[in-house]
């Protein structure tokens, strides 16, 4: 791929950034876009905080190599264990991470009862923990580890089978309570983990048309465009996507066939 005034480099744990770098593509359009999922290393939700960040440094540590003009931490995951020490590492970067959308969920709500689902490693962060307390009083929040969910969304990427999914989906959203918009429901579902929005159709299914599922792959665009100001492409040709993953690459290409209709051959990693 030849340069063509710098990419933004883009990094998950696995296929859940897709959704991010969906929203992304949708902002900006003619960028061209590096993607490498640590799939090989798979799923952080459920790692140790060191191991999330080792391989976050690992990962990000390549993509800078590869002398990109931005960086997204596209894992809520990773953004909480290691966004600081990677910003610490590459002060010249603009690295724009992900987290769960409490604040403008506080804003929507009506009931003023918002669940949120994400993993546990996320929930069990102190950046979380310092989001929920900026927002004590608002709201009543119910908080939902998922333990599995991001796993079996991965693995649904290469073979289209959601029925894991559904089953995870189905188990936490009955763990959380009632969703409505009479009192005492869950009126706003925010997504904490960048896979889940590939749930979306599971969940919607489950809990209606009425309850608002929110997620931050907008948001993230948005602030990478303001991030990037005076940097963007002026040629006004479509923006290209390279797709690397350390697990294996045809599970990446498929998943990015079938979710983002990018007809993209995935490069394998080997670190």
């Amino acid at each position: 791929m030849s340069d063509r005034g710098g990419h933004i480099g883009v990094f998950d744990s696995g296929v859940g950034g897709l959704s991010v770098l969906k929203a992304l593509r949708a902002e900006l359009p003619h960028e061209d876009f590096i993607y490498a999922a640590d799939s090989g290393h798979a799923p952080y939700g459920e790692r140790d905080v060191a191991h999330v960040v080792a391989r976050t440094r690992t990962v990000c540590g390549y993509l800078a190599g590869r002398n990109v003009k931005a960086l997204v931490i596209a894992c809520n995951t990773a953004t909480a264990a290691a966004i600081h020490l990677l910003r610490a590492e590459h002060p010249g970067l603009p690295i724009i991470g992900v987290e769960p959308a409490l604040k403008p969920a506080v804003a929507l709500s009506k009931t003023g009862r918002i669940g949120i689902m994400a993993t546990r490693s996320t929930l069990s962060s102190a950046k979380f923990q310092a989001l929920l307390d900026a927002q004590a009083g608002q709201a009543d929040f119910v908080v939902q580890p998922c333990d599995g969910l991001a796993d079996a969304i991965e693995r649904s990427a290469g073979t289209g089978d959601a029925t894991k999914t559904i089953a995870y989906c189905a188990q936490y959203t009955a763990a959380m309570g009632l969703f409505g918009n009479n009192t005492g429901e869950i009126d706003t579902l925010v997504l904490g983990c960048t896979h889940y929005p590939f749930a979306e159709t599971q969940l919607r299914a489950l809990l209606g048309p009425d309850v608002q599922i929110m997620e931050t792959g907008a948001a993230v665009a948005r602030q990478t465009r303001r991030q990037l100001a005076g940097k963007l492409r002026e040629d006004p040709a479509p923006g290209q996507v390279q797709l690397l993953s350390t697990g294996q690459p045809l599970a990446l290409q498929t998943a990015a066939n079938r979710w983002l209709g990018l007809a993209v051959s995935a490069e394998a990693l080997s670190f």
